[in-house]
């Protein structure tokens, strides 16, 4: 009877795996032994393997390169690295070896950009997307890093107003993206994304703000999904609008050359894994030809924002297990020495599952358990694999420590969960006052903190001194 617990991996999943294997009855990964890294560090711990992030560009720079080979493509393709996903200056470091573009997403956002151009890491021959809804200092940094002229800046428009606004602030010419409004998955709350400009405004809008003003030039039309690019029917549907939509607005205009297909590529969260890349690429590419050879004009260049495919599988965290708790008749609980909800929000605010695997006693027999994080609140907790609705583990022993890693983690969990004050995309901590009355009953207020400023989160970044 095969009860141990790589007894039912094996029988589960096709394993080893290319990452995943064991040796003396420990965890590797990518060939680096995770019980070292305890008994050096212990735990909790989390760790980034920074090679993972390059392997991953050059890949999918592979894909798109071999998918034009293969069909005649003439345009270009441009690999860009959508920063809000992680933008720790390590991070940045390993994706700027690659000669890739960047996509941004708030005002201090450019404040790294600014940094990255003093040091001299990025030049004259990339990118800078900044994407996004955008308040006044958002619009006032574009402007400034359009006045250094160190740099190429594409402010892809998302609301209406924005053009105008950012104009006002500079005499430099312009070269903008629009960002369509596409419509979300049918299982969303709503229907149209909030972010972009409608389809049938797209038009109007270059005929009335940008055709015949010779400051500025309309060169990218921007599409995103915000569930990624999947073989599916929305996808192909959202896809084909969009290319259509480019198609009628490049018969009018010229100097529009670049589709930039936002949305990521899925990254592996189970061990079942199983995604086409190279068919998704060479679809895509496809579908792009035939649409420009339907309305009679060039391929366009190609852009890609990748964040999540770009860092995730680069992320990891190693718990151990510090007790077990007999909860009724079946439920088992196995306490880490850390919190879900702050260490992996995701698992907790989209249900979000990553691989999970213990670290060593491979050769021992498994059990049923629930993972319980130490805060006292109820929905600290992980239940369920991507492919099945329990947790299977070595048999819980307290004389023999048992690690968990869970694996993929690279990307908005630093952020989200605020690590050491960091928030979603960059926006800053707003300021917080305290309300009391006096003696008198009249009301008095005072500061007791202010808005977070970009020095304070490009120091917890990484790219300042603390």
């Amino acid at each position: 009877m095969k009860t141990k617990y790589i007894d039912l991996i094996d029988q589960t999943f096709d394993f080893p795996q290319k990452e995943f294997f064991l040796e003396d009855d420990h965890l590797m990964f990518h060939g680096i032994d995770l019980m070292k890294l305890v008994e050096k560090y212990g735990t909790p711990l989390k760790f980034n393997y920074l090679p993972q992030i390059s392997n991953n560009i050059e890949r999918c720079k592979g894909w798109f390169r071999d998918a034009m080979n293969a069909i005649g493509y003439t345009g270009t393709y441009n690999y860009s690295y959508c920063t809000k996903s992680s933008h720790f200056a390590f991070v940045m470091d390993e994706v700027l070896k690659n000669n890739v573009n960047l996509e941004t997403s708030s005002s201090y956002d450019l404040d790294i950009i600014e940094h990255l151009l003093n040091e001299g890491k990025i030049s004259a021959e990339q990118t800078v997307i900044c994407n996004g809804f955008k308040q006044d200092r958002y619009v006032e940094k574009i402007a400034e890093l359009l006045e250094r002229k160190a740099v190429k800046v594409i402010p892809v428009v998302d609301n209406l107003t924005e053009l105008e606004r950012l104009t006002s602030l500079t005499k430099c010419d312009v070269s903008i993206g629009v960002r369509i409004a596409s419509e979300e998955d049918p299982k969303f709350e709503f229907y149209t994304s909030r972010l972009g400009v409608r389809y049938r405004d797209i038009v109007p809008f270059y005929k009335d703000q940008i055709k015949g003003n010779k400051q500025v030039k309309l060169k990218m039309l921007h599409f995103f999904i915000n569930t990624g690019i999947q073989d599916n029917a929305y996808y192909w549907n959202e896809l084909t609008k969009s290319l259509r939509a480019y198609g009628q607005l490049k018969q009018i205009c010229p100097e529009l050359d670049s589709l930039n297909i936002g949305g990521g590529f899925p990254i592996k969260k189970s061990l079942a894994f199983d995604y086409d890349y190279e068919y998704m690429v060479q679809e895509i590419m496809i579908q792009v030809k035939n649409v420009c050879k339907e309305f009679g004009i060039p391929e366009p260049n190609i852009y890609t924002e990748f964040g999540s495919f770009t860092v995730g599988e680069s992320g990891g965290a190693i718990f151990k297990v510090l007790d077990q708790k007999q909860q009724h008749d079946r439920e088992k609980w196995n306490m880490i020495d850390s919190s879900f909800m702050t260490n992996l929000p995701d698992t907790w605010a989209i249900n979000q599952r990553f691989i999970m695997l213990p670290l060593n006693r491979w050769s021992d027999v498994y059990e049923r358990v629930l993972l319980g994080g130490l805060t006292c609140d109820s929905d600290d907790y992980y239940n369920s694999e991507q492919h099945s609705n329990a947790i299977y583990l070595p048999k819980f022993d307290p004389e023999k420590p048992l690690y968990l890693g869970f694996f993929n983690t690279g990307a908005y969990q630093e952020n989200i969960g605020g690590y050491g004050g960091l928030k979603h995309c960059l926006i800053p901590e707003p300021q917080h006052i305290l309300i009391k009355r006096n003696e008198e009953g009249k009301m008095v207020t005072e500061v007791f903190s202010k808005e977070q400023s970009s020095d304070q989160y490009l120091k917890l970044l990484g790219y300042k001194k603390r």
